[in-house]
């Protein structure tokens, strides 16, 4: 394992019998994930969907580093193939491409795999097919390639641990880094597929930079790497605890500040704005094509799935919030990570599917 990753092993109920090695990716904006199986345990992989190359000192080949590692060592040339959601042309799958390969590479994944991903729903056909070129011409997968929506890849773990939600009717919100998405579904069927790129990750992380300045009465300014790191250490709905960081400044000398404000506010404003996309916009579209689905949906848990819903106490306000906002009581629940979620779902049913 490389020194970027953060893996855990659970064997609970990875108990498998001889076959092809069941695979989950979900190839992320920011974060790749892949979980597996091997020697009855769960591996999972997490790693920053980056790389970077260099010229080897003594042989003067091209070596490449991804991740954590590529990001700390190469920040200055490090590349983000996909921080619109998809590889959006050919360089950007290619470099995709590259990414993918080294990450399985580095575990040692065999051809004989099957391999499951999770897509975002977006309506982006070459995005879409650039992805599957990635997946599908990489050296694994040989035993099956399937791919499924993320939301609902992530929501199997928040229903149990088998495959319960391919059985329901419900709903899910995918709150990722580049796109709000919701979708019903009924049965694993895709109904009213939504995606708004109004109310996201990176636009938090946007706004708190921008609160930081202002909070700091303009004596500190952070980029955006720096805020998005603020918002997954700090942000805390239940208990958020104001901090404090240091910054070097141009003429010499350190400048300690405290942050308040600047990561909840932009953060409460994200929570109103999604559940006004929800509620006015993807649930009336899903009352409008499916009223019976809608009906039997809400009577059920709606999921949260992606990096946003990791915030500790975000799923209980979001709930509060969008009961608020229709009038009516709705439970909201999430898988325990939600980060891991989309590729523990898509592990799941590459076990199922392998055999």
């Amino acid at each position: 394992m490389t020194d970027d990753e953060d893996v855990s092993a659970d064997g609970e109920d990875a108990g498998q019998a001889a076959g092809p090695t069941p695979v989950g990716v979900k190839l992320g904006s920011t974060r790749t994930v892949l979980q597996y199986v091997r020697d009855g345990e769960i591996q999972t992989v997490r790693t920053l969907t980056c790389l970077a190359t260099y010229e080897d000192a003594l042989t003067g080949e091209e070596r490449v580093l991804f991740g954590e590692q590529a990001a700390r060592e190469y920040p200055d040339t490090v590349q983000y193939m996909l921080r619109s959601g998809l590889p959006e042309d050919d360089d950007r799958a290619d470099l995709a491409a590259k990414f993918f390969e080294e990450v399985v590479s580095s575990e040692g994944l065999d051809a004989d795999s099957a391999v499951v991903y999770a897509i975002p729903t977006i309506d982006n056909e070459p995005g879409l097919r650039n992805l599957n070129r990635v997946i599908e011409e990489s050296s694994v997968g040989d035993a099956l390639v399937r791919s499924f929506p993320e939301s609902l890849c992530g929501s199997i773990p928040a229903f149990g641990d088998g495959l319960d939600a391919i059985d329901e009717v419900f709903a899910a919100v995918n709150m990722g880094s580049t796109n709000l998405e919701a979708s019903a579904y009924r049965h694993g069927e895709q109904l009213s597929p939504f995606v708004s790129g109004a109310v996201t990750g990176n636009e938090v992380d946007r706004r708190i930079a921008n609160a930081v300045e202002e909070e700091t009465q303009g004596r500190v300014n952070i980029d955006l790497t720096t805020a998005r790191e603020y918002k997954e250490e700090h942000a805390d709905f239940d208990d958020f605890d104001p901090f404090t960081d240091v910054i070097q400044q141009p003429g010499g000398g350190a400048h300690e500040f405290t942050i308040e404000r600047s990561v909840m506010e932009p953060l409460d404003d994200y929570v109103d704005d999604a559940v006004d996309e929800v509620a006015n916009n993807f649930l009336a579209q899903l009352a409008n094509d499916h009223m019976k689905p809608y009906q039997l949906a809400l009577s059920q848990p709606i999921v949260l799935t992606g990096g946003m819903a990791c915030i500790p106490g975000i799923v209980d306000v979001f709930e509060e919030r969008l009961s608020e906002e229709l009038d009516r009581d709705v439970e909201c629940i999430s898988a325990d990570r939600p980060d891991l979620a989309p590729a523990e779902g898509a592990r799941r049913i590459a076990e199922r599917l392998s055999e």
